[in-house]
């Protein structure tokens, strides 16, 4: 017992030893098996490996074998390929088709880049083949007939001409080598395309020519199914999109010819047509650069006309094509009709829609201003589509042709009802019409409508609204559309506008004819018809108002670019008293626009209407107003009456703000319109100026100054700075009007003199007082600002400066000969003070010598330079003088002579019925008293009207009345009977006034002069006991011109 339990003691004592040594060995045994399986892993990867390796390396080796026995073949079958070519270029024997047949389908094999020769021999050998006479076997074309090549030859022509298409691609035609290549895959797809070269179909192999021509077309369907069209059409771009085309005329015709076939072949179906506008049509210049156009492409005209009439067609057609390619399409299309005014004459209406549709769509795009959605475009200006800019070099030939819409063929044919319209005409031998009465007194008016009358053979009458015409007619439609076309063209070729605008006026019957037709619309005709399509939102009232838009802005521009002597005596187009009626109707549409309300809520279409409208009127209005040619009161409306217009613009009503914004002429001026100029704010300046004259002696003289003393001072002093004596200002030649000299600068501070007077003149203006100022009318144009406007025009103001220099100037525009023979460069001589002086008009322009192309441009230029660079510093001082008195804005009613009436008072001779009836008298004096009476008679009819002037100023330092008659002179003018000198008079008294009265003398007053006071518009008169003498000493004080102290 005692063993057993010695026995567990000691094995309980021998556990922990045990337990120790069991998890040692637990934990070697998982350490020997992940070691195990690790190692196990590691050697299935490596034999992976190696399987790889193994695998790839076979892989690699069936690659290299592979391409080394390829590289072997190719080797073989281009020694094969080379020396068949070597064979034939020795010329020793002629190949069959059967052998070109074989070597071209193992080249097409191996075909690759580096085999570009081996191509082009391959091209030429098969060419050559075709040329053989009497050979069917070497014909290549020959094997199409074998029942067991038709198939793999077909194939094989295929690959040639596409492989032949996706050379031309690359090919460059502005490289000899390059143009070389591409008559000669051009030249393979002309013959292979086309039946008519084939040796084959002669004599009795006629009648497989169907066959044939279906084999040519199944070719045709392959190619553009691969994208042939495209490859014509990078192939043009890369050869005319440029300024010289490098494509020959032979090769242009060639890929003419091309392009045509599979129009033709599918009869003109709409999607081959659709990717011959696409892709070949929308070449630049194109139709232009071709040497002849068959009679198929008149026809095809015809089909591209009709195609485009459908909507749908010619959106898609515009959509595919980004603005500058939809410019080429146009141009080309244009170009064509030019060419074939035939077709254009038959298909007139269909032409007309489709360019309006597409330009249309390109108006979209194009916008007035800069931002950073818009491209620039030499055509269209700031377009906001994607531009081309590799087409850029092409535009100007695209331009040209886009010109020919407004060449007189195009013209004549579209608008052949308008230009079929016989004017009427009066026999000359009759006497022209009674002019209006108020022309009657207007001596260089009657003399103008004379010459007008005495000019020609036969004078057109006076062409007046007469209706008749139904708008809904195909006749008017048709007018309408046309017109529409063009104006589209006007506000989308943004660039080449005023292109546009001139060709338009280059037929002088065209607008004349166009005004005749207008005034026949409608029941009444002209004026109420289109006031009613203002007040309509319908296409028919929108066509119409196009009509009246194009004539408003190709007459516009006529009159602007024509001179004076063009338009008064040649009476180029219009004749004047067409222009007096067609004034009239502008000036009544306009003011209906803005008086019923139409301006005011106007956008798009309506807005830019009113402008044209308003432009032609104002033209027409500046132009009266420099030279008249429409009757007295003209432009005034009668149906507006001032007072109801300026309590409108005193409540802010914006038909009257518009009015006054736009047509102030039709305000009648003589009853408010002054006075509202007199009426603005005050500051600085504008106050009250105190002047004390000091005489000759240095003795002041005596008046206190009532406003009388600072005007007499305000017309001394602006009356000696324009003296032209003191070189600030010079005269006109002729008529002797004022303008800034040009060598004004003689004196150091002569712009701070010219804005000292500007300010002066300003200051006249504004106090109502007149001063004898003549300013040339140009001068005055530039105070105003006119010169910033789109209406003026620098050679139509010459004459106001120089008459004889604008007629020398002008005679170079109708000179016949080679305007260079004269000698004259863009540079302008002037003697400065001994020294000949040389103004270049342009950088570098007395090197450039005036050409024909150019001296309508030198004639604008030496015009602007005369009239403004010359005088710039000085002119712009004096408007800074007087703006600082004169708001601008108030100024903007007048016209330019009616501001020199407000500058200078009416020319009109003293109204002495009128200051008789508002004169005031004094001291005993009243208007039946007998030295009064002897006064107004010795003033009427002993006094000449230069004396009649002296004596106004005498009184009241102005000698010109105010413009509003003497009810206006502040203070009244007034008559004061005296019985002693001034410096004794005391003023009115009982006795003095009753001696005065009853012609009671203390003495007899005939040592005494009669004195004035123009600070109260008085006169100081003695009661004179005879006439004589009153005359007398009234003729000797009014010549002194001394002041108070004349007593």
């Amino acid at each position: 017992m005692s063993a057993l339990v010695t026995l567990i003691q000691q094995l309980l004592t021998h556990v922990p030893k045990s337990m120790d040594n069991f998890e040692n060995m637990f934990t070697a045994t998982q350490m020997s098996k992940s070691q195990f399986l690790d190692k196990a892993r590691i050697a299935r990867e490596e034999r992976k490996g190696h399987k790889e390796k193994e695998r790839a390396a076979t892989q690699i080796q069936a690659l290299v074998r592979r391409f080394l026995c390829r590289c072997r073949l190719q080797r073989e079958i281009r020694k094969e390929v080379d020396d068949f070519f070597a064979v034939s270029d020795a010329g020793s024997a002629k190949r069959n088709a059967l052998s070109i047949f074989k070597v071209a389908r193992k080249l097409l094999f191996i075909l690759s880049k580096d085999d570009k020769l081996r191509f082009e021999k391959l091209c030429r050998i098969i060419l050559s083949s075709m040329d053989v006479e009497n050979e069917p076997k070497v014909w290549y074309v020959s094997l199409a007939l074998s029942k067991d090549l038709t198939i793999p030859w077909l194939k094989q022509i295929k690959d040639v001409l596409w492989v032949s298409c996706e050379f031309l691609k690359k090919l460059k035609p502005d490289i000899l080598q390059d143009n070389k290549l591409v008559t000669l895959y051009l030249t393979m797809l002309i013959t292979f395309t086309d039946t008519s070269t084939w040796k084959i179909i002669r004599g009795k192999g006629e009648a497989l020519k169907p066959a044939l021509n279906r084999i040519c077309e199944n070719i045709m369907g392959h190619l553009n199914q691969k994208g042939f069209y495209s490859v014509l059409q990078i192939l043009l771009t890369n050869g005319l999109a440029r300024s010289r085309p490098s494509l020959s005329k032979g090769t242009l015709t060639a890929i003419f010819t091309l392009s045509l076939r599979p129009v033709i072949a599918a009869h003109f179906s709409d999607n081959l047509l659709r990717s011959f506008l696409l892709h070949i049509m929308s070449v630049p210049a194109f139709i232009s650069h071709l040497n002849t156009l068959t009679p198929d492409t008149h026809e095809l005209f015809r089909k591209f006309v009709l195609f485009l009439s459908r909507e749908e067609q010619c959106l898609d057609i515009c959509v595919c094509l980004e603005g500058s390619h939809t410019l080429c399409l146009l141009g080309n299309l244009i170009q064509l009709g030019y060419f074939n005014v035939k077709v254009l004459e038959q298909e007139a209406g269909h032409f007309v829609k489709d360019l309006t549709d597409m330009l249309s769509y390109c108006q979209r795009y194009v916008s007035q201003k800069k931002s950073n959605l818009t491209h620039w475009h030499p055509v269209l200006g700031w377009f906001s589509q994607t531009v081309d800019y590799g087409l850029n070099e092409s535009m100007p030939l695209v331009t040209k042709q886009l010109q020919c819409l407004w060449g007189v063929p195009v013209i004549c044919t579209l608008f052949s009802d308008v230009l079929s319209k016989k004017l009427e005409t009066q026999d000359p031998t009759s006497p022209p019409p009674p002019l209006p009465s108020s022309l009657q007194n207007n001596l260089p008016v009657k003399n103008l409508f004379k010459r007008a009358f005495q000019k020609s053979a036969s004078v057109r009458n006076i062409l007046k609204p007469v209706g008749g015409k139904r708008v809904d007619s195909a006749e008017v439609q048709k007018v309408c559309s046309i017109c529409v076309l063009y104006q589209t063209a006007l506000t989308t070729l943004t660039q080449i506008r005023l292109q546009i605008l001139t060709g338009l006026t280059y037929l002088d019957e065209l607008l004349p004819k166009l005004w005749a037709f207008i005034c026949e619309l409608g029941p009444q005709g002209g004026l109420r018809l289109f006031l009613e399509c203002l007040n309509n939102d319908t296409e028919e009232s929108k066509q119409l108002l196009a009509m009246l838009m194009l004539f408003c802005d190709c007459s516009r521009h006529l009159i602007t670019i024509l001179d004076d002597i063009e338009v008064y005596e040649e009476q180029i187009s219009f004749k004047m008293e067409e222009l007096v009626t067609i004034s009239s109707f502008l000036n009544t549409f306009v003011y209906k626009m803005m008086w019923d309300g139409i301006l005011e809520n106007a956008k798009g279409e309506k807005l830019d209407l009113f402008h044209s409208v308003h432009g032609w009127l104002m033209v027409l209005y500046e132009r009266d107003c420099r030279r008249r040619f429409t009757p007295e009161d003209h432009w005034l409306r009668k149906d507006l009456k001032p007072s109801l217009l300026f309590q409108e613009l005193e409540k802010g009503k914006k038909r009257a703000q518009l009015l006054l914004q736009y047509i102030p002429h039709v305000i009648p001026h003589k009853n408010d319109g002054y006075d509202q100029l007199r009426r603005l704010p005050v500051n600085s300046i504008k106050g009250v100026i105190r002047v004390k004259f000091v005489n000759d002696l240095g003795v002041d003289e005596a008046g206190i100054d009532q406003d009388g003393v600072f005007k007499e001072f305000l017309e001394e002093i602006i009356k000696k700075v324009f003296n032209p004596a003191l070189n600030l200002f010079k005269t006109t030649s002729g008529n002797e009007r004022l303008y800034p000299s040009p060598t004004s600068s003689i004196h150091e501070n002569h712009l701070q003199l010219f804005e000292f007077v500007g300010k002066m003149l300003g200051k006249a203006m504004y106090e109502g007082i007149v001063v004898d100022v003549p300013f040339a009318s140009f001068f005055l144009s530039q105070v105003l600002g006119h010169h910033h406007s789109t209406f003026y025009s620098s050679i139509d103001e010459l004459p106001s400066l120089d008459s004889e220099f604008y007629k020398n100037l002008t005679s170079i525009k109708r000179y016949d000969g080679d305007v260079s023979d004269l000698g004259l460069t863009l540079s302008y001589d002037e003697d400065v003070m001994g020294q000949l002086v040389c103004h270049e008009l342009i950088p570098g322009g007395k090197t450039m010598p005036v050409t024909n192309e150019n001296k309508i441009s030198y004639i604008h230029l030496m015009a602007h330079f005369r009239m403004h660079t010359q005088i710039k510093e000085q002119t712009a001082a004096f408007i800074r003088g007087f703006r600082s008195i004169i708001n601008p804005e108030w100024l903007h009613m007048f016209s330019t002579p009616e501001v020199q009436r407000l500058i200078s008072g009416d020319n009109a001779e003293i109204d002495l019925d009128d200051l008789k009836k508002h004169t005031v008298y004094y001291g005993g004096f009243h208007s039946s008293h007998r030295v009064i009476l002897w006064l107004w008679d010795i003033l009427s009819s002993d006094f000449s009207p230069e004396e009649r002037a002296m004596f106004l100023k005498f009184v009241t330092s102005c000698s010109r009345p105010p413009l509003l008659g003497f009810a206006y002179l502040k203070p009244p003018f007034s008559i004061r009977c005296v019985e002693v000198s001034d410096d004794q008079d005391t003023g009115d008294t009982l006795g003095s006034v009753l001696r005065g009265f009853f012609t009671i003398r203390k003495k007899e007053p005939g040592g005494r002069l009669p004195t004035s006071s123009t600070c109260f518009n008085l006169l100081k008169l003695p009661n004179y006991s005879k006439k004589s003498i009153l005359r007398d000493k009234l003729r000797y004080a009014i010549s002194m011109n001394t002041g108070f102290e004349l007593s």
